[in-house]
């Protein structure tokens, strides 16, 4: 929201600026923050509405990973942590994240403990952040728990790029060959099916079915089309619902033959984010408290049954072994971890050794899909072309 204020200057002149702040707390915040002593606030009315709120929504957001990276950067160049905000500050153009590193500058000269200030903006700063700054808080050494934040951060979307870059061409191809056949069905074939329908001739019963389709669609289009537009936006919307309510974990583990893959991928990124949190000083319970919540609802009853178990004195391995939660490769790696006392750096190791695996299979899948792909759509494509043609074929060769 955007503030009109009124205050008093140091040298007790009146100024008025127009601020962004959350709400009239946080404003006023923000001006004693600048040394002003505010006199009136009133919220400011936007001459566009519906455009200020959506801005004010962009605005809002912070990217996580760039501020842990220049945080980082200014840390490890001598800054305290104070003045490393205060420089993030005074280079951000954009008025919701100064609002944002305002506030939080204000709670730090307050006194208060840094995990505590991001915990106040929990839709910026989630459960999983502030948890390794609380930890790097007990043993002081914040920058390299942001280094390890940054480096997960990574290796996640290394992941997630894999994946999309895979998918990219496949439905560029699979909307080409959609749009193509619905071009001749919704086009070609009703023309065909106009020129032939006065020819008194017998025609193949797979011709004839087309072309029937053809006619039923140049006489009914203005109520085909338009129901099956309706039809797909409201899949859409189903589908919008149900990866909402379940995501996508759990409706691509119907799909026959993706269940084993997705089970790796679930263990990879768990694996990846608890061996961060034990790795930055933070105990088993503690470190999957945190973990449940980014999990699929289905890995998460597993993990708090696991949970209870360890809490009852049973090792991580044995306790993940019991309940699904590794494989016979990474239960190896967990056992030596707990023998070594290293178990965070082994729960790390496992999950790059899913990654490669996620990685290779990948590969092997788009090798294999694409082609098969391709074939799928020029045979339904050549099939449709074919049956227009026949009729003529016949005419042919009854007129040779």
């Amino acid at each position: 929201m955007r503030y009109e204020v009124r205050a008093l200057s140091p040298d007790h002149l009146m100024v008025e600026l127009t601020i962004d702040a959350c709400d009239e707390v946080d404003a006023r915040s923000q001006i004693a923050a600048q040394g002003l002593y505010p006199t009136v606030i009133a919220q400011a009315a936007p001459a566009f509405p519906t455009r200020s709120r959506h801005l004010e929504g962009r605005q809002g957001r912070l990217s996580l990973t760039l501020f842990s990276q220049e945080l980082l950067a200014l840390l490890d160049a001598g800054l305290s942590l104070v003045e490393s905000l205060q420089a993030l500050l005074e280079k951000e153009s954009n008025a919701g994240t100064r609002a944002v590193l305002a506030r939080l500058l204000t709670g730090l000269r307050e006194g208060r403990r840094f995990s505590a200030v991001l915990a106040e903006q929990p839709a910026l700063f989630p459960p999983l952040y502030i948890g390794i700054v609380t930890a790097a808080e007990g043993t002081s050494d914040l920058p390299r728990s942001l280094g390890r934040y940054i480096e997960y951060r990574q290796r996640l979307e290394s992941v997630r790029g894999k994946l999309v870059s895979a998918s990219i061409y496949p439905l560029i191809l699979f909307a080409v060959g959609t749009g193509v056949c619905t071009f001749l069905i919704a086009y070609v074939v009703p023309r065909f099916a106009e020129v032939y329908q006065g020819s008194g001739r017998d025609m193949p019963w797979l011709s004839e079915m087309l072309l029937g389709w053809g006619r039923f669609l140049s006489a009914n289009g203005g109520t085909v089309f338009p129901l099956a537009a309706l039809g797909l936006l409201l899949a859409a919307w189903g589908l919008h619902r149900l990866v909402a309510q379940e995501g996508w974990a759990a409706l691509l583990v119907r799909v026959p033959g993706l269940a084993a893959r997705i089970r790796i991928v679930e263990l990879s990124r768990l694996y990846l984010t608890l061996g961060m949190l034990l790795e930055g000083g933070i105990s088993v319970v503690a470190a999957i408290d945190t973990v449940e919540g980014i999990v699929s609802p289905r890995l998460r009853e597993r993990l708090k049954a696991a949970r209870r178990l360890i809490e009852s004195g049973l090792p991580l391995s044995q306790a993940f072994d019991e309940h699904g939660l590794c494989t016979p490769i990474s239960l190896r790696m967990l056992r030596v971890g707990e023998h070594t006392g290293e178990l965070g750096r082994m729960l790390t190791q496992s999950a790059a050794f899913y990654d490669g695996e996620i990685g290779r299979w990948i590969d092997r899948f788009m090798r294999t899909f694409e082609p098969v792909l391709m074939a799928i759509i020029g045979v339904i494509v050549g099939a449709i072309v074919v049956l227009l043609y026949m009729p003529i074929f016949d005419l042919a060769g009854g007129l040779s």
